[in-house]
């Protein structure tokens, strides 16, 4: 991934642990004149228990990390002129920034931008099948594709928004699942009640 961005990474990480969380990682979005320096944080072993106990990231815990963290960035000085320091929770479509969360999260799927096409593709969504050394195993489209994680600039995962109660289930066919909606023809249209077929 970016290599600011890792060094970043490097320098905040002991601060971040000193406050009870884990840094996933850090995105640089350098513009003209200005940049963004955007954390990502998060509890240890926070995906697991976090609906049921509660203790995911907080608005106070972002605070402190940024007040911790800006005061670190004052005195190293690793981004040369203005930018401007934002700290978040990893959300429900988590940033995945190195190997190890890649591993975390097999089973998953993946949306992920190459730094350099593979297989004819510069954007890839598929399964996370596994992580050997430095290498990321997909299953994208029924296929198996290995990437070279240090040709990974960056990934995400996709919600599953169904199992989250945001989007309608579907049915083995991509259909939608939920009752009533199965009648419906290829033109959209619902037969009417009694009608013959």
């Amino acid at each position: 991934m970016a290599d600011k961005a890792t060094r970043i990474t490097e320098l905040l990480t002991p601060t971040v642990e000193a406050l009870g969380l884990e840094l996933l990682g850090a995105e640089y979005l350098p513009t003209p004149g200005s940049a963004v320096l955007r954390l990502y944080i998060d509890r240890p072993g926070a995906e697991a228990s976090a609906e049921a106990e509660g203790r995911g990231v907080t608005i106070d815990d972002c605070e402190a990390v940024s007040r911790e963290v800006s005061a670190l960035l004052d005195v190293e000085d690793p981004i040369s002129g203005h930018y401007t320091l934002e700290v978040s929770s990893p959300g429900i479509d988590r940033p995945l920034f190195a190997p190890a969360q890649f591993a975390r999260f097999a089973g998953e799927t993946a949306k992920v931008g190459l730094k350099l096409p593979q297989d004819g593709r510069r954007r890839l969504t598929g399964r996370i099948v596994g992580v050997e050394d430095a290498t990321i195993a997909f299953e994208v489209d029924g296929q198996p594709l290995r990437v070279a994680f240090d040709n990974i600039d960056k990934a995400r995962l996709v919600p599953d928004w169904a199992a989250l109660g945001l989007a309608p289930a579907r049915d083995r066919s991509g259909r939608d699942a939920r009752p009533g909606k199965r009648g419906r023809d290829a033109g959209g249209t619902q037969a009417p009640e009694g009608a013959q077929e």
